[in-house]
């Protein structure tokens, strides 16, 4: 089991860092379909009567959908579903951001989702993203682009000029966030769009690429993805909330027998309510599942055979503020995966999906928890009540337990991600 889970973190940690953002998510996860022979399908072509097989489609570059059909008819069987998000809370690039004070070349930034933004300060920070450019033939096209290098950082104001900073200091999003990019000599000026061509150019010296026209840029910090503690018992890294349940349910949809059709979903924009054509509230899922189906009644048989687990990280038990916790239900590092349950839906677990999940965690011998919020705080949620409401489908919360949820750099048990792929995978082979 060490060295199936020691493979298992090494592939995990290659896939956060190639996954800064989650247009580069949905690439890094191609790449690992296309390997096993997933075919791609577009939304704009006629799928007809798809033949038993592999295949993906993803939507606004930020989501993607991958199944494997079998010759099962899904009306009468189903299709068992695995649902994680894309998205994570960061500092993206306003569209003039351009920021020149004191001979410093800053840029402006908007806060998407609930990030903790104290940790962002002090980072050693790069920019990764999506563009939209205009080719020499005047077509507007899309490419990934990735600075990687350190470029930018956000320094904090000196304890000295602030006294109270340990006691009372927070962070205004608009005054305190500009990352500073480089010095200016007088005169200098940057041109944002004609940093990212020239970025664009040198690494895709295959396009012809004419003029951004626009973009979607975020900041990122360069440290890597790191296994972590005396004993290896942690894993950190940025973008565990969620990318740590992306990779899990694809490598338990890679694992799976193939006995079952079988089916994983990575939505964008959760941090922010997923209300987009590519999040949950969004028709992507629905859409799918309705050309596989073909009629209106075949539709709602298969989800009456099916069931959904949405997977998204709970928080673990912190050992500084045990107080924060139900005293009952506070989950712990590496002792298994965690069933999230709230009473006002806002998380969509039931007992009869909850009791699917503990029966698949008993027969694989793998430990499972359970995490409810003090009923004096506020509770947060998922795409799993948005899905079950969407499309009306069985629908389970569970997660990985995991420290700083949210922050630039996240953590979670090194153990803990590769007993969940167990039991997804053993999900995604038999019938529920």
């Amino acid at each position: 089991m060490a060295i199936a889970t020691t493979a298992f973190n090494q592939g995990l940690c290659a896939f956060l860092d190639a996954s800064p953002t989650p247009y580069h998510a949905v690439d890094s996860m191609i790449a690992l379909l296309r390997d096993q022979g997933f075919q791609a399908l577009s939304e704009a072509d006629s799928w007809g009567q798809l033949a038993p097989g592999r295949y993906y489609v993803t939507r606004n570059g930020g989501s993607i959908i991958a199944f494997v059909l079998t010759e099962k008819d899904l009306a009468d069987n189903g299709m068992n579903m695995v649902g994680a998000h894309t998205d994570s809370p960061c500092l993206k690039v306003k569209p003039k951001p351009e920021k020149a004070q004191h001979s410093l070349q800053q840029l402006g930034v908007e806060v998407y989702g609930g990030a903790l933004l104290n940790p962002w300060f002090d980072r050693d920070l790069s920019m990764a993203g999506c563009l939209s450019y205009e080719d020499q033939n005047g077509h507007i096209k899309q490419t990934l682009i990735n600075f990687e290098t350190p470029l930018a950082v956000i320094p904090s104001l000196a304890i000295h000029l602030d006294r109270e900073a340990n006691q009372n200091r927070s962070v205004n999003p608009q005054q305190h966030l500009p990352p500073v990019l480089c010095q200016l000599e007088e005169g200098d000026k940057l041109d944002f769009r004609a940093l990212l061509e020239q970025q664009c150019r040198q690494q895709h010296p295959d396009l012809e690429v004419g003029k951004v026209l626009d973009y979607e840029i975020c900041f990122y910090d360069t440290q890597k993805a790191a296994v972590t503690g005396l004993s290896g018992d942690f894993i950190s890294s940025a973008r565990l909330d969620n990318l740590l349940s992306c990779y899990v349910g694809l490598q338990s949809l890679l694992a799976a027998d193939g006995s079952r059709s079988a089916l994983l979903v990575c939505n964008d924009h959760e941090e922010v309510g997923s209300q987009s054509s590519s999040g949950a509230q969004g028709t992507f899922l629905q859409s799918v599942l309705q050309r596989l189906s073909h009629n209106a009644e075949n539709y709602q048989r298969m989800l009456d055979h099916s069931m959904m687990i949405s997977a998204d990280n709970a928080h673990a038990i912190h050992p500084n503020y045990p107080d924060r916790h139900d005293a009952e239900h506070g989950p712990l590092l590496n002792a298994g995966p965690v069933i999230k349950t709230n009473a006002n839906q806002r998380y969509a677990t039931s007992s009869e999906t909850s009791a699917v999940f503990r029966q698949i965690c008993a027969l694989n011998d793998v430990p499972v928890q359970d995490f409810v919020v003090r009923t004096d705080m506020a509770c947060g949620s998922t795409i799993g009540p948005i899905t079950a409401a969407t499309i009306g489908i069985r629908t389970l919360d569970i997660g990985v337990p995991t420290f700083a949820m949210h922050s630039i750099r996240e953590m979670a048990g090194s153990r803990d991600a590769a007993m969940l792929q167990q039991v997804l995978t053993h999900f995604y082979n038999h019938s529920v």
